[in-house]
């Protein structure tokens, strides 16, 4: 079986949230969905659970990052070709999203990166092996 990954990240307004990231063309699995928190569908094997503060607080000690002034991570998510990172990044800016970065082509990869409602930054990136430098 693979290794699946849950990203969680906490969110001030959970509808908004998912209006937001349904814009972006993304799917939720209602039963892992309720007022408090959804698992927002990467693929098969990738989810984010977004999930309201005062939820997200019941499982940390710490206090929650404010991502719209410190970085907690950056969320990398690869595409099949550069149009489609443009597109998804297109969509997000016009959903309310915040550029993060000038788009970086590095001639074998190219990417593009934005900070969603709440300040967390996403990373679309096409990569293309058969143009990365060898070594």
């Amino acid at each position: 079986m693979a290794t699946k990954i849950f990203v969680n990240l906490p969110v001030k307004d959970l509808n908004k949230s998912v209006e937001f990231f349904t814009k972006l063309g993304y799917t939720f699995n209602p039963q892992f969905t309720d007022e408090n928190a959804t698992c927002m569908i990467i693929s098969e094997e990738n989810f984010v659970m977004l999930i309201v503060e005062p939820f997200f607080k019941t499982f940390i000690k710490k206090e929650i990052c404010d991502s719209t002034k410190s970085t907690e991570s950056l969320i990398a998510l690869s595409a099949e070709s550069k149009e489609e990172v443009q597109e998804i990044v297109r969509k997000a800016m016009a959903a309310g999203a915040k550029k993060n970065i000038d788009p970086q082509d590095h001639g074998f990869m190219y990417e593009e990166s934005f900070q969603d409602l709440d300040g967390h930054i996403w990373s679309y990136f096409y990569m293309d092996m058969s143009a990365m430098p060898q070594q």
